[in-house]
C-alpha cells in the first residue's frame, strides 16, 4: 500500500510552486520497484481528457491471459511504480522534488483544497442486492465482535466474500494487481475500484479483469473482463488524490451478468465524515501475500493534513488499493453501503489508510458506469 503523493496546489506536470511537499504512501499503487513477469502488452497512453476507456481485447482472451500462475505472480501496482531507473521513472511528489521523494517513482497528485470534492449534494443510498439465484438473505454468521481491527483475515463469510475481489491488469507491460468490489447497478455489471487501478501516469491499464472471491490463484465466480473502465474527470485530467475513484463495466461470463452471479453491495454518497467503517482488500505486499481477503474496521476521521479523505487505522499493504469501505456494514450478512475505496497513506503516519469522500463526483461516476 505504499504510494507517494503531491500535497500542494497545481495539477501534475505543471510548474506551479508547491508550498508543502511530503512523501505519501499509497494503498495499492504508486511506488515502483522490481517487477514481476508478464509477457503482457503495455497499456498505451490515451488522451488525458477522456474519462473512460473501452476494452482492449475480447473478454475470453483477457480471461485466458490471467492464468492462476499469472494472478499469483502479479505485483501490487505500488511496487510496480517504484525503484526502477529509466525514462519511465517518476517522482510521486513531482520531478522537481525527487530528493523529497527519496528517488522513488510514482505520480503527482493535486490535493488542493480549492478542488476538494463537492459536498453540497443530497445524501443518497443504494441498497445491496443478492444474486438472482438467492431467494433469502445470506446465512448469518456469528458477529466477529472485532471492532476496531487494524488488519486481519475476514472469516465472517457473507456477501462480501462474493462481491469483493482482486483486480488484475497490465501496467507498462507488466502484470499488476489491485482490489475492487461489485455493486448494485442498473446494468448488473459495475465494479468500483480506485482511480489509479484503472489509469495511472497518463495511461489506461490493459488486460483489465475482476476476479470476485479470489483465493490463492482460484477464480470461484469467474474472471470478468472489463468492456469499459472509467474514472472521475478530476482523476483522469490531473490524478487529483481527492478523486481517486474508478469503475469498470465488465462483460458477461457464460451469458450471465456479474451481480446476478455474486450479488452487489449498496452504496452511499454525501453521508459525511467520522463514521464507523469497514475496509476490505487483497493486500499482496509483506506481510500479506494476496491470497485472502483482509479487513480493517474502526471509526474514521477526516484527513487533518493534505487531502479531504476519510482516514482509518489499517495496516493493509500494496494490492489493497481499490478495495471497498463500507458504512452500515452488517457482519452477519456481509453487506453494507460502499462509501470509499482504499487509496493512500502517509509515510510518516504508518498503519493508517485513507480513502476518498464519495460525494457528487463519485455519484456521477457511478451513474455513468451503471448506465453504460
Amino acid at each position: 500500500m505504499r504510494r507517494n503523493v503531491s500535497t500542494s496546489p497545481g495539477t501534475r506536470r505543471r510548474g506551479a510552486s508547491r508550498a508543502v511537499a511530503c512523501v505519501l504512501t499509497a494503498a495499492g499503487a504508486l511506488l515502483v520497484s522490481a517487477l514481476q513477469t508478464g509477457a503482457a502488452g503495455a497499456a498505451g497512453p490515451d488522451a488525458a481528457s477522456a474519462s473512460a476507456r473501452t476494452g482492449t481485447g475480447t473478454p475470453s482472451s483477457v480471461a485466458d491471459f490471467w492464468t492462476a500462475e499469472r494472478m499469483r505472480e502479479a505485483t501490487p501496482l505500488d511496487l510496480l511504480s517504484a525503484g526502477t531507473d529509466g525514462p519511465t521513472k517518476r517522482s510521486a511528489v513531482a520531478a522537481k522534488q525527487r530528493a523529497t521523494a527519496e528517488k522513488r517513482s510514482g505520480s503527482t497528485r493535486d490535493a488542493s483544497p480549492a478542488t476538494s470534492p463537492a459536498r453540497g449534494g443530497s445524501e443518497r443510498t443504494v441498497r445491496p442486492t443478492l444474486p438472482a439465484a438467492t431467494t433469502s438473505a445470506p446465512a448469518s454468521a456469528p458477529a466477529l465482535k472485532s471492532f476496531p481491527q487494524t488488519g486481519a483475515a475476514w472469516t465472517g463469510g457473507g456477501a462480501v466474500t462474493n462481491t469483493a475481489g482482486r483486480v488484475f491488469f497490465t501496467y507498462q507491460g507488466r502484470t499488476a494487481s489491485c482490489s475492487g468490489n461489485a455493486v448494485t447497478s442498473a446494468n448488473k455489471s459495475t465494479v468500483v475500484t480506485a482511480g489509479h487501478c484503472v489509469k495511472l501516469n497518463g495511461a489506461w491499464h490493459g488486460d483489465w479483469v475482476f476476479v470476485p472471491g479470489y483465493h490463492d490463484g482460484q477464480a470461484p465466480y469467474g474472471k470478468w473482463a472489463a468492456a469499459k473502465t472509467l474514472a472521475t474527470p478530476q482523476w483522469t485530467a490531473s490524478e487529483n488524490i481527492n478523486y481517486d475513484i474508478g469503475a469498470a463495466v465488465v462483460a458477461p461470463v457464460g451469458g450471465q451478468r456479474l451481480t446476478d452471479v455474486v450479488g452487489g453491495q449498496g452504496l452511499a454518497f454525501n453521508t459525511g465524515y467520522n463514521k464507523p467503517m469497514y475496509a476490505f482488500g487483497y493486500p499482496a505486499a509483506a506481510p500479506y501475500d494476496g491470497s485472502k481477503l483482509i479487513y480493517c474496521s474502526g471509526n474514521t476521521i477526516k484527513d487533518p493534513l493534505f487531502s479531504t479523505d476519510h482516514g482509518l487505522s489499517c495496516n493493509m499493504t500494496g494490492g489493497s488499493s481499490g478495495g471497498p469501505w463500507f458504512t452500515s456494514f452488517d457482519e452477519a450478512s456481509g453487506t453494507g453501503l460502499q462509501s470509499s475505496v482504499n487509496s493512500f497513506g502517509y509515510t510518516f503516519l504508518p498503519n493508517t489508510m485513507f480513502g476518498p469522500y464519495f460525494g457528487d463526483d463519485a455519484e456521477n461516476l457511478y451513474d455513468e458506469a451503471q448506465s453504460s
